[in-house]
């Protein structure tokens, strides 16, 4: 499988490829050539137009509200649930690209990082899909949403607002949850889910952190206040509506600072 040598259509590639297999295999492929010097930074072409996102035809994408119930106490709860974060992992992939064929003329790091999160992801997913596997499923046997990806194309225009509320917003409130799903699977009894999330609660810290380390320098850049500017973006966006309760740890780890986290849980709801 030839790849091309220009970083931005090999990560268009990835990004565009419909088969779950396929693109696993592109990720590989694209972030090693990277690695070793194979692709460069160039036959970039600027667009605020969105493509298409490549997913398979499994599973059907609807509205959150049809998605089924996800409790643990029956089998089919449990694969459904594991399938959900399954395909937030899939469309984080595709963020992940995103990111790196979105926003040409940033420094040479900034696509080091999210192609290291495309990789990451793509890990996460195959974890993810073993478990489902060893429970006779796989993905796309259960609908999905398409929330992650909407999002994506709400904040293509402008990479200081892609790095606010993707990573910093919607993948942050992923380490805030993941806590207490670890604890619902461990009272079933399911440790090899509890490891898998483990591995992912623990990687993903450091997505965030390049969102936190990218949105900075973007502010910096632009000599915006980053703290005013973060707030006045998720009031734009969300209303203000943040859930709680954060996991303080993890967040601080990622970049938040403690005034930030006071600032997010006095605009808390669902206590």
């Amino acid at each position: 499988m030839n790849l091309q040598r220009s970083l931005y259509l090999a990560a268009r590639s990835c990004l565009q490829c419909d088969s779950v297999d396929e693109k696993l295999q592109l990720t590989d492929q694209t972030a090693t050539a990277w690695a070793c010097g194979e692709l460069i930074l160039c036959d970039w072409t600027s667009s605020d137009s969105i493509i298409h996102a490549g997913h398979p035809q499994h599973p059907a994408l609807v509205h959150p509200s049809q998605l089924p119930r996800r409790g643990l106490g029956s089998e089919a709860g449990r694969l459904a649930l594991i399938h959900a974060i399954a395909h937030i992992e899939f469309n984080a992939i595709n963020l992940a690209w995103d990111a790196v064929q979105r926003f040409p003329d940033l420094p040479e790091e900034y696509y080091n990082d999210w192609i290291q999160v495309a990789r990451e992801e793509v890990y996460h997913f195959r974890l993810l899909r073993e478990r489902l596997r060893d429970g006779g499923a796989d993905y796309g046997d259960f609908p999905g949403h398409n929330g992650l990806w909407e999002m994506a194309v709400r904040t293509a225009h402008d990479p200081l607002i892609r790095m606010a509320l993707v990573p910093r917003m919607l993948e942050a409130r992923g380490l805030d949850v993941t806590p207490g799903i670890m604890r619902r699977f461990e009272a079933i009894g399911d440790m090899e889910t509890v490891k898998v999330l483990q591995i992912i609660l623990r990687e993903e810290v450091g997505h965030v952190q390049f969102g936190s380390k990218w949105y900075s320098y973007l502010c910096q850049q632009r000599g915006l206040e980053p703290e005013e500017t973060y707030f006045d973006l998720l009031e734009n966006f969300l209303n203000g509506e943040i859930r709680c309760p954060l996991h303080h740890q993890a967040r601080r780890e990622a970049g938040f600072s403690k005034q930030e986290l006071q600032r997010l849980e006095s605009l808390c709801t669902g206590h």
